[in-house]
This record gives C-alpha cells, structure tokens and sequence, in this order.
C-alpha cells in the first residue's frame, strides 16, 4: 500500500467507478466476519436476557449493569489504547484484541454466577471495544471517501448476519442445552477468524511512514484537542446513546409487552436480519450515489417514525411485531452508514487510528451510560411488563434529532473540502 492510498483524495471519480479488486473484497469480508463476531457477543445478550435473569436469579437493573459493563469497560480500553493506535500495523494491533476478546468470550462461557459473568463481560471489553475502532482505521487507510459507503454497507451487513445467523442459533442453544454454550460457540469461530486474519491479510502499516509524535499521550491529547473533532465525536456520542438505550430490553420487551411468544421470538430476529442483509449494502450504495448526508437524513426520519410507533405498541400478531422491527432496522442502518462514511472522512493521516479509537470509546461510553439510564427508566410489572418503555423512545427521538442538526455542519466541512455543496 502507497501512501497516497493511505490518503486517498476525498472525491475522486476513477476510484468510485472502478469495482473491488479481489483482495480488497476479500478484506471486506473478512472485516464483516471480524465484526460478526464482536456484535454478536454484544447483542446476544439482548436476546439472551429472557433467559439469563431467571437463570441466574438476577434483577433487570443487574442485567442492565452486565450489559453496561462491557460498554463501559470497552470505552475506558479505548481511551487507553488511543495514544498507540497509529504506532503499529493495523493487523497486528487486530490481532492482538482480538485474541484478548476471544479469552473474555471464554470467560463468560464457563461463568458460574452472575459475577464471573460480569467479569467476562469486563474483559470481552476492554478488548472487544476497540476492534471496531482498528476495523475503520484500516477501512480509511485503504478506500476512498467514494467507495467507503459500499465498503461500510458491506461491513454493517455483519450485524444483520450476527441476527440472521447468530441470534436465531444462539437462542436454539440456548433453548435445547444452556446460554454457556451460546458463547462457547463465539469463541470457536473467533479462533477461526484469528486464523484467516494471520495468515490472509497483508500489513496495513503506511501510516507509520508519516510523521507522527514520539509520546503516546501527546498523541492522545493532540488528537482529543483538535477543535474540528469536537463536533464529530459530539455526533458519535449520540447516535450510540439512543441506540443503546433501545437494544439491551428488546427481547424482553418483545416476550412481555408484545405477547410473542419465546418460541418466535428467533423468527422476528431472523426476518429483520434477512432484510437487513439486502438494506445494508443497498444504503451503502445509495450513500455513494446519492449523497452520505441526504440517506442519513433519511434514516433519522424513519428511526423517529418507528420508534415511536415500536415503544408505544401493546400486543400484537407476529407479522405485526416483525414488519414494525423491519422498518426500524431500516431507518437505523440508514443513519449508521452515512455517518460512519461521513466521520470517516474527518480526521489526518496520521490521526486516523487515535480518532476511531476515541470515537469508539465516547460511543462505548454513552452506549454504557444509555444502557444505565434505560435500566433506571424502566420498571418491571407483576405479570413481567416493563413499564415507561415509551419513555426511552422519547429519549432516542430526541437525540436523533439532535444528532440530525449536528451531522450537517460535520458533512459541511467534509463537503468545504471536496468543493461541493453536499456529500
């Protein structure tokens, strides 16, 4: 890799008319497999949580700290590893958490107690957290802003997968064995894509040719006090505080306030993952095509559409309960792509591994603190309800709307560079 791919022009039209080589595709995939597993170590537990609260005796506010607790964790690792993040190859810093990640996958696949439980959930952090961070780094240094809403759509279609593929699986072992071995099914194929990792994909090691500082928290310090990032991490903060308010009493939510049963339950999750699967690379490509900022615009009018509609529901059929998670997906995959494209685009060479590593602890962060705030909000009621969901709707509406205002004066700078007018 050359250094003038490392920083590839901000709009450049023979780059986005020309198709992936193959080994560009293959890195695309095996970043989407990466990220498979990282998500679906998270959002199992969302599913999961029907099953683990009366399995280990546990309240709704000490699920809701389990869950936190990796969000926490994983933004104080972030914090940490920012200051080194543009001092090694790219693969080999993915590597190394990613091995981390897999032990703290392991821990929670023996954990006896809620406890040991929320141990694993610790250490799955620390690690875990910030391989997304490493993920976009690398997706930066090697594509074009006008490739990278196709490349994000490919990567996003991870999530889908880990609901598709993950959840349904995981929730048939865990209804036919235990929960134990949900996790221990993670870490077999975490082993697998350590394998691929370390043997198929080349170094991504340019950004070490330009200059940089010699101490690691003047790197840091250097990058948090950039003035034209304040913004992007302040967009970054929001967009992962409504999201994860949503995510952790889904399932429960579903089970108790919706009247599905926990036998469909996978049906809904494998429904709005198949859709997902075709939205993902479908938005990429509207991003490229029709601008990031516009498809964002978008996702953010239907993610208030259906999470009103979503928190406000009493019981309704399967069908009913499917369509409405389908139409929600798609409004927060529009808002995801575009604005991870768009922020992609903000920070130098040389503080790209430094900026997504901040930008993934402040998410981790405000994900754990959105995930506090809803185990506070709600209540459970004596047939199992929980009660003032619609609050936390209330919530994500208005940060989307917050974060709808604040996104354009960050593709405005984007859009100053690139001489347009909208990007």
């Amino acid at each position: 890799m050359t250094e003038q791919t490392l920083a590839a022009p901000i709009d450049d039209p023979r780059e986005s008319q020309r198709g992936f080589s193959r080994y560009q595709m293959l890195l695309i995939a095996l970043l989407a497999f990466t990220q498979f597993t990282i998500i679906l170590d998270f959002i199992i537990m969302s599913p999961l949580g029907a099953i683990l609260m009366p399995a280990l005796n546990i309240t709704a506010t000490q699920f809701g700290v389990a869950v936190s607790a990796y969000a926490f964790s994983a933004g104080l690792s972030g914090i940490l590893a920012a200051g080194f993040a543009d001092r090694f190859d790219r693969k080999r810093l993915l590597l190394f958490f990613y091995v981390g990640f897999t032990l703290g996958t392991m821990l929670c696949a023996v954990a006896p107690n809620y406890h040991v439980l929320l141990m694993g959930r610790i250490v799955t952090g620390l690690f875990g957290g910030v391989i997304g961070s490493i993920v976009l780094a690398i997706i930066t240094d090697l594509f074009p802003l006008t490739m990278r809403g196709r490349v994000m759509g490919f990567i996003q279609t991870s999530f889908a997968a880990s609901q598709v593929l993950g959840i349904p699986a995981g929730l048939f072992l865990a209804n036919h064995w235990s929960w134990h071995v949900c996790f221990i099914a993670i870490v077999i194929v975490s082993i697998v894509a350590i394998a691929v990792i370390a043997f198929a994909m080349e170094p991504v090691d340019a950004h070490l040719k330009l200059k940089q500082d010699g101490n690691p928290f003047h790197h840091l310090i250097a990058t948090v006090a950039q003035p034209r990032y304040t913004l992007a991490f302040a967009v970054t903060t929001l967009l992962a505080t409504g999201g994860y308010m949503l995510m952790p009493f889904s399932s429960a939510f579903t089970v108790n306030n919706l009247g599905i049963d926990m036998a469909h339950l996978p049906t809904i999750y494998l429904v709005s993952g198949l859709f997902s699967i075709v939205t993902g690379p479908l938005v990429g490509r509207a991003s490229d095509a029709f601008g990031k900022y516009p498809t964002f615009v978008f996702g953010c009018v239907m993610t208030v559409i259906m999470v009103l509609i979503y928190t406000h529901l009493g019981h309704v059929t399967l069908a009913t309960a499917i369509t409405v998670n389908v139409l929600m997906f798609v409004g927060i995959f529009s808002r995801m792509i575009p604005s991870q494209a768009l922020i992609s685009a903000i920070p130098d060479p040389s503080q790209r591994g430094s900026f997504s590593a901040v930008s993934a602890s402040l998410q981790q962060l405000s994900g754990g603190l959105g995930s506090v705030l809803a185990a506070a909000i709600v209540a459970q009621g004596p047939d199992g309800s929980l009660l003032h969901f619609e609050r936390i709707g209330y919530v994500v509406v208005t940060t989307t709307l917050v974060t709808l205002v604040a996104m354009y004066f960050v593709q405005k700078e984007v859009a100053n560079r690139a001489g347009k007018s909208v990007v």
